[in-house]
């Protein structure tokens, strides 16, 4: 299956509105508490754990995860920022696994079709993040970065970055939270009552009650 398939194929499959609204509950449910890398995040989108190279490679690997279309993606929600921002906070223990991989998918890259992984066009990127998802991929030699399971931690990252907070890095200008239909947070607006949960009032979304009020959401 390719690494699409969850967003992007029609008929069974859920779509990308879908599939996040469905995946959002349950990885909010486990990372709400991601505080230590919020004043770093908000302060800068400048790379604190990854070269420069890595940035691109776990950009590109995220717009394949959740591509950009008529909606919005991975890219355009910096969701890089918040993997690179979590990489030195709450998710240190994985930096090594990281700078492992992405040197090794380098290495593979470079040594296949002469450029690294975010120089290669997308069905190349899709048959390597393919190759990863199913440890099939050849002359893997990361002892201690299986390719599976950091796919597996890639896509996390990429969703939460996607669907969380912006205060965490990414989900910038909203852009999860508008694909989602997903109007922010509402208790100090005192929550919802009966005519949101029936549809008769919509909840105003938080990116035109910042507008509104000349100042950011925190």
């Amino acid at each position: 299956m390719s690494p699409r398939d969850d967003l992007d194929t029609a008929g069974a499959s859920l779509s990308r509105r879908d599939f996040l609204v469905g995946s959002a509950g349950l990885w909010i449910s486990v990372s709400l508490p991601r505080t230590r890398a919020a004043a770093a995040a908000a302060a800068s989108d400048q790379p604190r754990t990854f070269s420069a190279s890595e940035w691109r490679a776990v950009e590109a690997i995220g717009a394949r995860i959740i591509p950009t279309d008529d909606l919005p993606g991975a890219r355009e929600a910096g969701c890089v920022n918040f993997i690179d921002k979590a990489l030195v906070g709450e998710d240190a223990e994985a930096a090594p696994a990281y700078h492992a991989a992405l040197a090794e998918l380098d290495r593979i890259c470079r040594g296949r079709f002469g450029g690294g992984f975010a120089d290669l066009p997308g069905d190349r990127q899709d048959l390597l993040l393919a190759q990863l998802e199913t440890a099939e991929i050849e002359d893997w030699r990361a002892r201690d970065a299986a390719p599976d399971a950091f796919f597996a931690t890639v896509r996390m990252h990429t969703i939460l970055g996607f669907v969380l907070d912006p205060r965490h890095g990414g989900n910038r200008d909203y852009a999860g939270w508008r694909v989602m239909g997903f109007p922010g947070p509402v208790h100090h607006l005192g929550g919802a009552l009966p005519e949101h949960m029936t549809g008769e009032v919509r909840f105003v979304p938080i990116w035109e009650r910042s507008k509104k009020a000349g100042e950011p959401h925190s």
